[in-house]
């Protein structure tokens, strides 16, 4: 997928840097999910299942509850957590995504404070998203220099905008160049380059790990 504009984006995920075990949902469905735990192949978990030492609780398309060593985690589609004895680390740990059957890297993305679905999109120059979304994360882009873009569609009326703070799983980016399209366009939030250039994308079959450069 190509795109030329962007907008902004906080993704939460939760990371503990000492830890035992390592889980990654992959997959959410009503009552299962599809997780990898400590690096392994996709399994699935259905409510009250319990593998490797890692149940799941509950489950719906949003997200999954887990009782991993102990520990109660609540994880969105393509977040990730390690819990186990050591002291826990929320910020800057490497971030796990995992392609679909079209080679697409989605995930479920909170933008202040609401759940949007984004993709990584390394053809689009910043990260972007659509007014109806933008305004669901209060973000006030009325205020961002206005301009035009074309886009497969045609052309767009678009507002550019930077973003205090970029959430992308643990990591964080601070001063985020951003594109806000008035419109419905695109359907869903693009992780452009304004974000991916500050991190190291490492991709390994079907998953791509986001590390934080700066």
């Amino acid at each position: 997928m190509q795109f030329g504009i962007s907008a902004v984006l906080v993704l939460g995920m939760t990371g503990l840097a000492s830890a035992d075990t390592q889980v990654n949902v992959v997959g959410l469905f009503a009552g299962k999910a599809l997780v990898t735990i400590n690096g392994s192949a996709p399994q699935t978990l259905s409510v009250g299942q319990t593998k490797n030492g890692v149940k799941l609780v509950a489950a719906d398309s949003q997200q999954a509850t887990l009782l991993i060593e102990g520990k109660t985690k609540v994880l969105g589609m393509g977040q990730g957590v390690s819990a186990g004895g050591g002291a826990e680390s929320t910020q800057n740990q490497p971030v796990n995504l995992y392609a679909d059957s079209a080679g697409h890297f989605f995930g479920n993305a909170t933008v202040n404070g609401a759940n949007l679905r984004y993709v990584v999109d390394t053809g689009a120059t910043s990260v972007a998203l659509n007014s109806a979304d933008a305004k669901r994360a209060n973000i006030n882009y009325l205020n961002g220099e206005k301009g035009i873009a074309s886009t497969a569609g045609g052309r767009i009326v678009v507002y550019r905008v930077t973003l205090n703070t970029l959430k992308i799983g643990s990591i964080v980016l601070n001063n985020v160049e951003a594109v806000v399209n008035e419109g419905g366009y695109p359907e869903v939030v693009l992780l452009g380059m304004s974000a991916l250039n500050r991190m190291d994308m490492k991709r390994d079959n079907t998953t791509m790990t986001l590390t934080k450069k700066y």
